[in-house]
């Protein structure tokens, strides 16, 4: 059985930030922020937990009466099926959990700088591996896990996963150089070069000018990705993805191209950085990324200050759902130039400007990639 939680404590680095229980008269969370959050803090989340006093109450009919905001901290995908792989050895399920036993199970060991306590002792726990020894069996156990098989070992997994999300399996790794990685697996539907065509996908990002975290190809054929969540000096940094920042479930598919061009400007007010959301638009049009769900766009909170994360998971993914992007432009799945034009001078864009993206976009896909979409 797992432990009944109560109440939970909210720290972000340790420093607590405020408390977190559920109400028993509505069955939802209650968030208050500490007295001594007020000092030196900041909002966790501007569009759902704005900083100042008194109680929040979490919408019933989101997140099964949660914050969109500690959800996000839960992995998903693969990392929720090892979770709930582990969870039957203790005779429970997701399924079953409270919104506060699935974050105390998190406890410390979740992306990002916010941890949550009391931490169910044996199951939240956080390991980095020291080098790539283990990469090739880790990857075997990974597959042998996908198929359900009986000798199967997912708490390995899981423990080494630092509860990330996304549908392919992965493990953290740390460097000599102090900086951490995640490394990517392929899954039992993906190919034998996955990873080499995310490392191709990745790299030519970065030469559309599109920011990304240092990037690497273990062995040919593992794509790693160094960790933006953390910073130079290794402690944790708070990231929220745009998902939790405008409290929709990424699986829905509900997110407009438009909605994540006004959050930039809303959050980052940097027209630079707005700029930078349109050319990562442009670029998952024109490579055929379609798996552009609100989940795969993040945002860092340094000292209260709001900025783009770099890009991620940006890989060759063309049939979508139904053929069509996860985020839709102006409500079409496939968008035209003439959306992607109305969409960046409805940002205050030139058009020419948009037009000089495009292109640069394009040529760079067409010298690069073997498969694009021209506008």
């Amino acid at each position: 059985m797992i432990t009944e939680v109560r109440k939970i404590n909210v720290l972000y680095r340790d420093e607590p930030a405020g408390i977190l229980q559920m109400d028993p008269a509505s069955g939802v969370c209650v968030f208050e922020y500490e007295k001594s959050w007020f000092a030196n803090g900041f909002s966790l989340s501007p569009t759902e937990l704005p900083l100042q006093s008194g109680l929040f109450y979490a919408d019933k009919n989101l997140f099964g009466g949660s914050f969109a905001t500690f959800e996000n901290s839960l992995p998903d995908g693969y990392g929720l099926y090892l979770l709930d792989r582990m969870l039957k050895k203790h005779n429970s399920s997701l399924k079953e959990l409270s919104p506060l036993q699935r974050l105390s199970i998190i406890g410390t060991a979740g992306m990002g700088a916010l941890s949550y306590l009391p931490m169910m002792s044996g199951i939240g726990k956080q390991r980095e591996l020291k080098d790539t020894a283990q990469l090739d069996s880790l990857q075997e156990e990974a597959l042998k896990v996908l198929s359900e098989k009986e000798s199967a070992d997912p708490e390995l997994l899981y423990y080494n996963s630092a509860n990330s999300g996304g549908a392919r399996p992965k493990t953290i790794i740390s460097n000599q150089d102090g900086s951490h990685w995640m490394v990517k697996f392929r899954h039992i539907y993906d190919s034998p070069d996955i990873g080499r065509q995310e490392y191709l996908y990745m790299s030519t990002a970065r030469e559309c000018g599109i920011s990304i975290p240092r990037i690497a190809l273990i062995k040919k054929k593992y794509f790693a990705i160094e960790r933006f969540d953390i910073d130079p000096d290794g402690r944790p940094l708070h990231v929220l993805t745009a998902a939790a920042l405008l409290k929709t479930d990424y699986r829905k598919q509900n997110v407009d191209y438009t909605n994540l061009l006004a959050l930039t400007g809303y959050l980052t007010q940097d027209p630079a950085q707005v700029e930078e959301m349109f050319r990562r638009m442009v670029l998952n049009i024109v490579a055929l990324n379609k798996d552009d769900h609100a989940n795969n766009f993040s945002f860092i909170c340094r000292d209260g200050k709001w900025s783009l994360a770099p890009a991620y998971d940006i890989t060759y993914s063309p049939k979508g759902s139904n053929g069509e992007h996860a985020t839709s432009l102006f409500y079409e799945g496939n968008p035209t130039m003439e959306h992607v034009l109305r969409a960046g001078t409805g940002i205050y864009i030139p058009k020419e400007r948009c037009l000089a993206i495009v292109r640069q976009v394009e040529s760079v896909c067409e010298n690069r990639l073997p498969n694009v979409c021209k506008l």
